[in-house]
């Protein structure tokens, strides 16, 4: 019976222990892949699939990549969030008997990459583990790779917290044990889009004990485990820069869920997904890497603390004050590399001598950076210029050793500085010596023979020698050189003298060679022992970034300093940050908005286009600037600390997990109502317009009340529902405002400026007006809005004769006997009433306005016909 061969057992063997991932099989200068792994990454990497015998009756598919150009594909695998295990070979196939010994030294995934264009610079690459515990309790702990940042927190009693936490900290993949439960798996993985791997062993042991022994609670030493174990078990290397592990509690920073932040657009942009036209967009006056990936992290962990949140408001205050000095900080920290991603491809052991030149650069810039920030004269500066360890043996040891423009390689040469090494100085005399030597060898030849020609070369093969043409070969005295090689034009001869040059040249440059890379591994190892001063380092810089980066946004965007209240929001001229810089030229209308003791719930009418949307945002994100410790876009601004922010605020179709527009506007309601404390602040856009018009209005009024009477909180409710607006009457803490509009020859000018009072209209029509819709259509909608406002003026009353009526009455837009079509009056007949249940049936709050021109056509041929 066939069987496979050797090598391919050995692949077999090796592909069982890692099935989740492409297996990289070393084949000389080639990576390879086989069965369904070609098959597969043929497809992704678009490449060709071939075959190849491996001893059974059936070609097996084969598929390879070059071993020099290996790591832009297996970038684009991880890239789309699949694995990679490289496969090396451990032995000299010269020396091996039967198949070369094989292993995987490293598996690549999208939570482990340390290079390449998947990392960016202004954002972490986070691991995430997540493991059970009893009473729903979650540990979650996380690690950069990169840079060797360490977190863990637990997590209590809702699944959704973790979500968010997966979220907010753009987590690639997540480790969980292998019974973890599946409906948690699938929604991990439909709602954030990440890699899930497996780790069952979470035991502390000597190797990571330094990480953890100050965490106190056992839980919380096995959730990080659980990461450790699965690095060291994938990395297979030196993981000398994890920093110990950070406990942090997501009690102490305001809480904002995951539908907030995408409502917000706090990081990325709902539509695009991008970073451009995010309240980080606007925000990023960051010119360092390090500061960059704090300034998103300060974004979504607002603090809670006044303290904490007064210190970074008064160093922002200082930097305005100290403008020359911001700006000659700025500039030098333009000259800091990445220290934090430095020390860790240090660690890592994949750093080359124009990383330590970088390493270098940016040391050389901490005299002047601590010079500036220790005569700043403020607490927050001194604390900064305290903790700022400038390094100065390891600037020096840089500076004497690494020449400045060394090569990418670090097994080439060139790389250590004359006068580092004595015996390297040696090495380069003799080459360089010898080489003079020979030189003049070749003039001192050229006059002996006479033959002008006559030079002195080198290859591989036969070393030294001298070339002399066969035009001249009649004038070499016979005997004077020894015959070596003889070519179509000409002979090449060798003497015993350059023989013995040439052995001194080529051991000088070989030794040179080997000699600068044990140099340049010394030197690396030394950097090894300041990675934990490196990072605390990195940390300062990254402080000193990030509020520099505010006082800069303040100063140019005209930014106020918040003042704290206990109860009271006051914005005297508030503007949102980010619509605001977008509008650029144009003049952006600024509002005001108070919200205290008997004016808490604020709902807001008006037009559709006139702001109420970009109204509310503006409020949650001001409060998100002022707990970050940032200035906000107002003229005066006094502001709670709010625990929590919620916002319900544009849906769409959930289309994977099945949930209609209207299903995720009412999870989105139900988790601000459930967890929303008096201390929160909740945002809440048109709630119920994804059903009919009474089941709506009813679940919008049934909404405030609930808010008003339980959860007492500072609200911002918009509606198109005008009925509502008499819930001023019944409820103290409810205020009706508006955004105001004009009407001027029949055409609508919306003023974006909020006023107190309920709007009037909703100005609907002159919207489809504006989107240009046909000029008979609007005329049409006009009349039948006027015979339906004439209809159904006494239709609702927000009382509780409403709250008895049968809930599953809907509205009735026409009278059961007559219907009114053009200027007659005509009963009704089966044909006509026919058409008017269909009318009935129409969901027009969904339709498009193309569906609504094709229903209107299609009405207005039953009706012809």
């Amino acid at each position: 019976m066939a069987e496979y061969t050797p090598m391919i057992k050995q692949y077999l063997t090796i592909k069982a222990d890692y099935k989740d991932a492409f297996l990289f099989f070393r084949l000389g200068d080639f990576y390879e892949m086989f069965f369904e792994d070609a098959v597969k990454a043929s497809q992704v990497l678009e490449i060709t699939l071939t075959s190849r015998e491996g001893g059974i009756d059936e070609r097996i598919p084969m598929c390879g990549v070059p071993y020099h150009a290996a790591s832009g594909y297996i970038e684009q695998l991880v890239n789309h969030g699949y694995k990679v295990a490289i496969c090396e070979q451990t032995e000299d196939p010269r020396q091996a008997k039967g198949v070369v010994k094989r292993e995987v030294v490293q598996l690549i995934t999208p939570g482990t990459v340390m290079e390449g264009k998947a990392l960016l610079e202004k954002e972490n690459n986070f691991l995430a583990s997540i493991s059970t515990f009893p009473e729903g309790v979650y540990g979650f702990a996380l690690t950069d790779l990169t840079t060797g940042e360490n977190r863990v927190s637990l997590l209590s009693g809702n699944f959704e917290e973790v979500i968010g936490e997966i979220y907010a900290n753009g987590v690639k993949e997540v480790v969980v044990q292998s019974d973890f439960e599946d409906e948690l798996k699938k929604s991990i993985v439909e709602r954030c889009n990440v890699t899930i791997s497996y780790e069952n062993n979470n035991t502390i042991n000597e190797e990571f004990s330094k990480l953890v022994n100050h965490l106190d609670d056992e839980r919380l030493v096995q959730s990080f485990g659980r990461l450790f174990h699965y690095l060291n078990k994938t990395q297979k290397r030196s993981l000398a820069h994890l920093q110990p592990v950070r406990l942090y509690n997501v009690n102490q920073y305001m809480k904002i869920d995951i539908y907030s932040k995408r409502n917000l657009e706090l990081t990325e942009t709902i539509r695009s997904k991008g970073k451009k036209g995010s309240l980080l967009w606007l925000l990023d006056q960051t010119v360092t890497a390090m500061g960059g990936r704090l300034l998103k992290q300060w974004i979504d962990r607002p603090l809670l603390n006044r303290d904490e949140i007064d210190a970074r408001l008064n160093m922002v205050q200082t930097f305005i004050d100290q403008y020359f000095e911001r700006l000659e900080l700025r500039d030098l920290l333009k000259e800091v590399y990445d220290l934090e991603r430095l020390a860790g491809r240090v660690a890592y052991g994949n750093v080359n001598a124009r990383d330590l030149l970088q390493l270098k650069k940016s040391l050389e810039q901490l005299p002047s950076i601590y010079k500036i920030v220790s005569e700043l004269k403020h607490p927050y500066a001194e604390d900064l210029s305290k903790r700022m360890d400038l390094c100065d043996a390891l600037t020096d040891l840089l500076q004497r050793s690494i020449k400045e423009s060394p090569p990418l390689s670090v097994k080439e040469g060139d790389i250590i500085k004359d006068g580092f090494n004595e015996t390297l100085d040696q090495y380069r005399d003799a080459s360089r010596n010898g080489k003079t030597w020979i030189a003049a060898l070749e003039k001192q030849e050229r006059e002996r023979t006479g033959i002008k020609s006559l030079k002195i070369g080198y290859n591989r093969i036969f070393g030294y020698y001298i070339e002399v043409t066969r035009a001249n070969l009649n004038l070499l005295p016979e005997g004077l050189y020894e015959r070596k090689q003889t070519l179509a034009n000409a002979e090449r001869f060798i003497t015993p003298e350059l023989k013995e040059k040439e052995t001194l040249i080529l051991e000088a440059e070989e030794k040179i060679v080997q000699l600068e890379y044990d140099i340049f591994i010394d030197i690396r190892e030394q950097v090894k022992g300041y990675i934990p001063r490196l990072q605390t380092l990195a940390k300062v810089i990254s402080e000193l970034d990030v509020l520099q980066c505010f006082a800069t946004i303040s100063e140019e965007r005209h930014y106020c300093r918040p003042i704290f209240s206990s109860n009271k929001l006051f914005l005297k001229d508030g503007r949102h940050p980010v619509v605001e810089k977008v509008m650029q030229a144009q003049e952006y209308v600024p509002n005001d908005c108070l919200l205290e003791e008997g004016r808490k719930l604020l709902l807001i009418t008006g037009p559709n286009m006139s702001g109420k949307s970009t109204y509310m945002r503006q409020i949650a994100l001001t409060a998100i600037l002022a707990q970050i410790g940032c200035f906000v876009p107002a003229s005066e601004a006094v502001l709670p600390i709010y625990d929590q922010v919620f916002t319900r605020i544009g849906a769409a179709d959930d289309l994977i997990s099945g949930q209609s527009t209207f299903m995720v506007e009412m999870l989105e309601a139900k988790n601000a109502i459930v967890n929303a404390t008096s201390n929160s602040l909740l945002l809440f856009d048109e709630i119920g317009r994804g059903t009919s018009t009474y089941d709506g209005m009813a679940l919008a009024q049934a909404i405030i009340e609930y808010i008003h009477e339980h959860i007492s909180a500072h609200t911002l409710f918009s509606t198109h529902y005008h009925e509502l607006t008499d819930l001023e009457a019944e409820l103290p803490n409810l205020v009706n405002v508006h955004v105001s509009a004009i009407e001027e020859n029949d055409n609508v000018v919306f003023l974006h400026k909020i006023k107190e009072g309920a709007a009037d209209k909703s100005y609907g029509i002159h919207v489809a007006q504006l989107a240009e819709l046909p000029t008979i259509l609007i005329n049409r909608a006009r009349d039948i809005l006027d015979k339906l406002e004439q209809n159904n003026s006494q239709d609702y009353v927000p009382n509780d004769t409403t709250k008895k009526q049968n809930a599953n009455v809907q509205l009735s837009f026409f009278e059961e006997s007559k219907i009114s079509y053009g200027n007659e009056n005509k009963s009704l007949s089966n044909k006509d009433r026919a058409i008017l249940d269909g009318i009935k049936e129409i969901d027009i709050l969904g339709l498009t306005p193309l569906d609504a021109i094709n229903k209107l056509y299609e009405i207005q041929k039953q009706l012809k016909g």
